[in-house]
């Protein structure tokens, strides 16, 4: 283990002391069960993460004290498959929570209860297969009990749960621009160039491998990772889950499974089932709004234009930009 190294990683991130060494410990453990199966830290792969992760599961020790050192540690070594695999069983864990509670908020308690009776979501770390089957009951039994306008509005919330600071970037740039047209502009020229620097230096931008046919694809379509403003609406089109292997895909069903970047849903692609209605694109909706949400000061209005849960080849939304915004 490179601990030294990982420390000092835990350092610069301003983690404290205690948490450093809490990571060390997480680690040590995974690699002393590796050494026991013949195999090391510098050569895992995905496999060795899904067999562990079912130990821990097994074992009621799944815990993110546990899952996630052991990510960031493959993120420090550029172990980046076991990384991004890593981003699958642990980036949806706030979402059914947190729509559990803006349904609770804008329907009622009682109407919560009822969506999500007996509706126990799979452990932390369960592989992404064993989501789609509770999402789609979800969708069945939100869209069974609330009129379309409110399943929309109860989707379309910040279910990742992002720290609005995150987009204290995106309101200063707004204030600045001389109009909203610039500053969409601006956003996606700062995109470009953080994607060149992680191509640079060979870093997995959040759960994206960049390579130079990627930066290529977002330089070419402003509304990727921004926007374009047309009328009263702004149009965005979400970059890939996959971009690499969406961009070389031809088979029309995986370049689907390479654009959603659900996941709670997108293994439903590749089997057809559960067959998940594309309304809870919603959801991701909600996701690609909330930077809008912080520059206008308020909640805006988000539409689902195509989907490929739903058959389509993109994921693409709009924006409605509300009333007196004068730039």
């Amino acid at each position: 283990m490179r601990e030294k190294e990982f420390r000092e990683y835990y350092r610069g991130r301003g983690f404290s002391v205690e948490d450093a060494e809490s990571a060390i410990k997480a680690v040590r453990e995974f690699e002393g069960h590796l050494k026991a199966r013949g195999t090391s830290l510098e050569s895992i792969v995905v496999d060795d993460i899904k067999e562990y992760v079912s130990l821990l599961i097994s074992e009621g020790r799944n815990s993110m004290d546990r899952l996630l050192p052991i990510a960031r540690y493959c993120y420090l070594i550029k172990k980046n498959d076991a990384y991004i695999y890593f981003t699958q069983i642990i980036g949806g864990r706030t979402v059914l929570p947190s729509i559990s509670e803006r349904l609770a908020q804008i329907a009622g308690e009682e109407k919560r209860d009822i969506v999500f009776q007996g509706m126990k979501a799979p452990p932390l770390g369960a592989p992404p297969e064993q989501f789609p089957k509770v999402t789609g009951l979800l969708m069945e039994r939100l869209e069974g009990e609330l009129d379309q306008k409110t399943c929309r509005r109860v989707l379309a919330g910040n279910h990742h749960r992002v720290t609005l600071e995150a987009f204290t970037k995106h309101k200063k740039w707004y204030m600045e621009a001389e109009s909203l047209d610039q500053f969409l502009k601006k956003v996606h020229d700062k995109a470009v160039a953080e994607l060149e620097q992680f191509l640079e230096e060979d870093r997995v931008w959040y759960e994206q491998e960049i390579t130079p046919e990627v930066v290529q694809y977002v330089q070419g379509n402003q509304e990727v990772l921004s926007g374009v403003r047309i009328g009263d609406r702004i149009y965005m089109t979400k970059f890939p889950y996959a971009p690499g292997d969406y961009l070389r895909e031809t088979d029309p069903l995986m370049k689907r499974y390479y654009m959603c970047h659900c996941p709670l849903a997108r293994a439903s692609i590749l089997t057809g089932e559960p067959e998940i209605s594309p309304e809870w694109c919603y959801c991701s909706g909600g996701y690609g709004k909330l930077k809008f949400d912080v520059v206008f000061e308020q909640e805006t209005e988000v539409e689902v234009l195509e989907a490929a849960i739903g058959g389509d080849m993109l994921c693409r939304f709009s924006v409605k930009i509300p009333e007196g915004i004068t730039k």
